[in-house]
């Protein structure tokens, strides 16, 4: 799914995230929900995975979100994953999110 700025995007640095990549088909199986993956946060509550009490000051890519980062490049898979994933534009541009079609009808 991409999320990209609505009409020509002017004023905005590098469009918007696109992820091509069928993340619930390829979904590890500890995190596969109705529909869709988990986050490991959700699933595993621990502070390396969501980034809280130890891992707070010091929360790095963990195994599942470098899974999300391979599949998604663009996506912003945990903190600090700013150099490839942070997008901007003005105040008030509206964005059209645009679903893919199923390569697996």
């Amino acid at each position: 799914m991409d999320f990209l700025p609505a009409g020509d995007g002017a004023g905005c640095a590098k469009g918007g995230p696109r992820c091509e990549a069928d993340v619930a088909g390829q979904c590890p199986s500890e995190l596969r929900a109705p529909g869709g993956c988990n986050n490991a946060c959700t699933v595993f509550k621990q502070d390396q995975y969501c980034c809280t009490g130890s891992a707070a000051n010091n929360c790095g890519p963990t195994n599942y979100s470098q899974f999300f980062k391979g599949l998604c490049p663009d996506a912003y898979s945990y903190p600090k994953d700013d150099q490839t994933s942070t997008f901007t534009c003005p105040a008030g541009t509206n964005y059209q999110p645009d679903r893919y079609k199923n390569p697996h009808p």
